[in-house]
């Protein structure tokens, strides 16, 4: 059977967007997005637009209009994040055939340098003041990060997908279970969980010179503080891994307190990315984009080198990079 992104024609996306009374000036131009579909635009008034197809089966209809809801009560607040363009009606979720979509307007800009400490300080001033306005309330309808159950469900995934030798099963499993010990002794209290962003990497941070804009909260979710912030740190180098901390921790308390206290999950929401990674792609890998994007995930060489860097993560979940 084809997948459902098969029919998401140029002409489609074109009929999608000309149903708001929004008229391309041209074909759209696909952009480096692979869980949706995501694709730039020019109106005949000459204003760029990214319009969003959402992967069919994967949130609801209340999960998407949350995250909506979310980056509206934000820019009202005046934190720099891009909201869905709603029509006269106030809807910012449409529907054209079998697609859900959503208009965005265009933020250009580049990622910050993690080796500035103008750009660091700037993104922490960002996060603080996201996180200001995130603990106010809650979600209702989007998910809550729960890590050892959640590399569970993972490993489940990985393994039914059976491109693992027994070998490598066997190795794989023994990681897994090391890693869900450690997990558990890091149970984050409801208290402790704030609106995030969920996927705040250097990919979806767009700016210049040291005015930083969010972008892409498709993955927003109830979680620690830190969920938003350890994916700015280096991997590789604890003496610069203080030094960048340090400046976002900075920026960050211009507006509330850092979550010092949180500094434990730091390792344990890395263990977490790394396998939920793993099992996003094989989970995808019907999806024609994903084979091409990523064939070597067919590779015994990747699980190979998969296993060995959970195997290293054990070791950092032991000894953690901040107390180097």
């Amino acid at each position: 059977m084809s997948h459902p992104f098969s029919s998401l024609s140029p002409d489609l996306v074109m009929s999608a967007v000309e149903s708001l009374d929004i008229w391309p000036a041209g074909e759209p131009f696909a952009l480096n997005s692979y869980e949706n579909r995501v694709l730039l635009f020019r109106d005949d008034d000459g204003k760029n637009w990214i319009v969003k197809f959402y992967r069919p089966g994967r949130w609801s209809d209340s999960a998407i209009q949350e995250e909506h809801d979310f980056l509206q009560e934000l820019v009202d607040q005046q934190v720099p994040v891009v909201a869905p363009w709603r029509d006269k009606t106030g809807a910012s979720l449409h529907y054209f055939k079998a697609f859900r979509f959503t208009l965005f307007p265009h933020c250009p800009g580049q990622a910050p340098e993690l080796d500035n400490p103008s750009h660091l300080f700037a993104m922490g001033e960002l996060l603080g003041r996201l996180h200001q306005v995130s603990a106010k309330k809650t979600f209702q309808h989007r998910p809550r990060l729960e890590m050892a159950s959640g590399i569970l469900d993972a490993q489940q995934r990985v393994l039914a997908s059976n491109w693992m030798s027994r070998h490598q099963r066997r190795a794989y499993d023994s990681v897994i279970e090391k890693v869900h010990q450690q997990l558990l002794k890091h149970n984050v209290p409801a208290s402790s969980m704030i609106r995030c962003h969920g996927d705040c990497h250097l990919g979806n941070v767009l700016g210049r010179d040291e005015q930083f804009t969010l972008v892409d909260f498709d993955d927003c979710t109830m979680a620690p503080a830190m969920q938003d912030i350890w994916m700015l740190l280096p991997t590789d180098d604890p003496q610069g891994w203080r030094l960048q901390l340090s400046e976002i921790t900075e920026g960050y308390e211009e507006t509330c307190p850092f979550p010092t206290e949180q500094m434990a999950l730091i390792e344990p929401l890395r263990s977490y990315r790394l396998i939920r990674h793993s099992a996003w792609l094989v989970s995808r890998w019907d999806d024609p984009a994903f084979p091409r994007a990523f064939p070597w995930l067919a590779d015994s060489g990747y699980w190979d080198q998969h296993i060995r860097q959970l195997e290293q993560q054990c070791l950092q979940l032991e000894n953690p990079r901040w107390l180097a």
